[in-house]
């Protein structure tokens, strides 16, 4: 067994997104692919040679082999010790855990997150730094600058160490840890919510379903809601992450869990739970329903910055909030009536990790399902679930109750996106250049019902570190608040994914009832018309509507 160093030549595209490199599987199968990218990050992280890495993923295709050949490579550039989850898995939230209760240098997450898996599916990697969160732009640009001159890497020739088995292994000079996947997460969780109270609530009838999608929150909430907190066994439905996910399309939306909205709603005989809830391929993203009601993750965010007092580990109250540009405004409506602070970011959960760190917010929050706190430094799907849970059991009160009693006080930010998925990205590219176009004349035009207040395509100035970030969205903003937003997504692998936001705030309580789309039809004619998406990109309607 030795150091083996290995020829290779340089991929093109090998640019991480908004949260890492995904590419489809087969892409990652080519020779030295994987490899290449993993050795950049070794060249850029020199701090992990002699340090702690940890590295775990969702359990798609591809990634017991990835997390072998990663063990090697770490190996041979030096780390001194690797934190892995038993199989293989970790959720992202769980590695953003174990990094920083183990002070770990960084920690490599294999997830293309709500992606598609399996052998024709997508396959994803991304570094997380010493704060448990994504690396910020300025090493993930560096990683992507080594990635287009590599020209070897290093690994080291042994053996596959069996993961399947918790306990310490050798590998070269390196430390081989497996751990639990769920122990370290379960316990923060039991620090920040009162356990016993949901326990009870449990306890007087109450039921749940929980919708793991056959993805890695499964052992999670097996472990959390069933085990812990003594939820009926079968409440975790698709517990088990396969590594296609089931043939599930792992984004927990009410178009991909459809048969828990279903169950919820009563489409399958009569609705017993209260409470339902889903989470995606890595456990990050979240949606939460109550018995024929959905809530959005807008409202989400807002609903949590309204009653964090209530929960435990949050009962001092929180510094601020921070949502991503494209989700609406309802948590913004909640902070200035409570005098905290609000920022506006990029979509990205690196965006909020400055602000986290800084002791300026506590809760984060993006309309892509995922919200999240100051415990880690990723979205966290189980924590918003538990979070919900608790709040339910201390209120007493149902889901939608909690929701429209919250809507009678701040007002309701009827909110929708529409995707157009797999575009031709030239296509694509020249529509967000034709809005771009635009931008200079329409502040005070008149459209439909709707005067533009303001016209902008969203750059950030983060204020911690003073980094610009530009072009993150053209936002469309009327005088009464409304708004439109266009954004090209950084997540998707086939082609172009267009995403259209759209806004509108309602303050009458008699206007909360009318359906989402019908409150937004005049918004969703003026994205049309400004953007001509069917005749730039040939589509009739949009591929998903959430």
């Amino acid at each position: 067994m030795s150091v083996l160093t290995v020829a290779s030549q340089p991929y093109a595209g090998q640019r991480p997104g908004t949260s890492g490199l995904r590419k489809k599987v087969t892409v990652f199968q080519q020779a030295h692919y994987l490899e290449n990218f993993v050795q950049a990050i070794f060249d850029v992280v020199p701090e992990l040679n002699g340090a702690t890495l940890v590295l775990g993923g969702d359990g798609r295709f591809y990634n017991r082999v990835a997390v072998q050949t990663i063990l090697k490579m770490a190996a041979a550039n030096g780390v001194a010790k690797v934190l892995v989850g038993q199989a293989g898995l970790l959720s992202t939230p769980a590695v953003s855990c174990i990094i920083r209760k183990y002070a770990a240098v960084g920690g490599i997450v294999l997830s293309a997150s709500h992606n598609p898996g399996g052998p024709d599916g997508d396959f994803g990697i991304k570094y997380n730094v010493n704060n448990g969160g994504p690396a910020p732009e300025k090493i993930t640009e560096a990683i992507y600058t080594r990635t287009t001159t590599i020209n070897q890497y290093k690994t080291y020739t042994a053996a596959d160490l069996d993961i399947d088995v918790v306990g310490e292994y050798t590998l070269g000079n390196m430390q081989v840890v497996v751990l639990d996947s769920v122990a370290d997460y379960a316990e923060l969780m039991a620090d920040l919510f009162d356990f016993d109270a949901i326990r009870a609530w449990f306890a007087a009838g109450h039921q749940m379903r929980f919708d793991a999608m056959s993805a890695a929150s499964g052992p999670y909430a097996k472990r959390i809601l069933e085990d812990l907190l003594g939820a009926p066994q079968g409440t975790v439905v698709n517990g088990i992450p396969l590594p296609d996910f089931g043939g599930l399309h792992p984004d927990p939306n009410p178009v991909y869990a459809d048969d828990l909205v279903a169950h919820l709603f009563g489409e399958r005989g009569s609705v017993v739970s209260d409470f339902g809830a889903a989470s995606d391929g890595d456990a990050d993203r979240n949606m939460i329903l109550g018995r024929h009601f959905i809530v959005t993750p807008s409202d989400s965010l807002a609903v949590m910055a309204a009653n964090a007092e209530k929960i435990k580990g949050y009962t001092r109250g929180i510094a601020g909030v921070a949502r991503s540009m494209p989700t609406s405004c309802a948590v913004d409506a909640v902070a200035k009536k409570r005098g905290i602070a609000c920022f506006e970011t990029p979509t990205g959960w690196k965006f909020f990790g400055n602000l986290l760190d800084a002791g300026q917010v506590t809760l984060c929050g993006e309309e892509s399902y995922g919200t999240g706190s100051d415990h880690v430094r990723e979205k966290d799907g189980v924590w918003a679930v538990l979070f919900w849970l608790n709040l339910l059991a201390v209120t007493g009160q149902s889901v939608q109750t909690i929701v429209q009693q919250h809507w009678q006080e701040y007002g309701r930010h009827f909110y929708s996106r529409h995707d157009y998925e797999a575009l031709d990205t030239l296509a694509a590219n020249d529509l967000m250049a034709h809005l771009r176009r635009q931008l200079p004349t329409l502040a005070g035009q008149t459209l439909g019902e709707f005067t533009v207040q303001l016209a902008d395509d969203f750059a950030y100035d983060d204020p911690i570190d003073g980094s610009r970030s530009e072009q993150q969205g053209i936002r469309v903003v009327m005088t009464d608040g409304s708004r439109v937003v266009f954004r090209l997504s950084g997540t998707g692998t086939d082609g172009a994914t267009l995403r259209v936001y759209l806004e509108k705030f309602v303050s009458d309580p008699a206007g909360h009832t009318v359906p989402t789309q019908t409150a937004l039809a005049g918004l969703i004619a003026i994205a049309e018309q400004l953007a001509q998406i069917k005749a730039r990109t040939g589509r009739e309607a949009a591929t998903v509507v959430t």
